[in-house]
């Protein structure tokens, strides 16, 4: 049964190079902050990140993962507080919790955790899902 405090089961995602490259063939995005290590390191990061849209689209998984489909989410958003840095050679986690915070009817809204080596890189997730 799902009520307010239910804590969701958490999935892990792996992410890594290879995964970067495939997004940016796939999205159009090849700003080499994704891709050059040099670069993404010229430009003040630490390393080369994880295309912010990449994030949200696998956060926006574990939702519709949960919800039973696409159609069931109404509501999804969330603000980047911190980059997914994939090293080369790795693969990093990001990984996904949420808890019901508020049910309305069939409105389950629920707050988002998403973290990647223990570092929040999502604030203020939220969904609100039909259930």
């Amino acid at each position: 049964m799902i009520e307010v405090g239910t804590v969701l089961e958490e999935h892990t995602f792996y992410l890594d190079r290879a995964m970067l490259k495939a997004y940016a063939e796939a999205s159009g995005d090849h700003n080499p902050i994704h891709q050059n290590e040099e670069f993404a390191v010229s430009v003040g990061l630490p390393n080369v990140i994880a295309h912010g849209m990449l994030t949200m689209a696998l956060v926006g998984k574990y939702v519709t993962d949960w919800a039973g489909g696409s159609a069931a989410v109404k509501e999804f958003s969330a603000r980047f507080v911190k980059p997914v840095i994939v090293p080369a050679d790795q693969k990093v986690d990001l990984t996904v919790s949420a808890t019901v915070s508020e049910i309305d009817g069939e409105r389950v809204s629920i707050t988002l955790s998403a973290t990647s080596v223990g570092i929040k890189v999502l604030g203020m997730a939220k969904a609100v899902v039909v259930k």
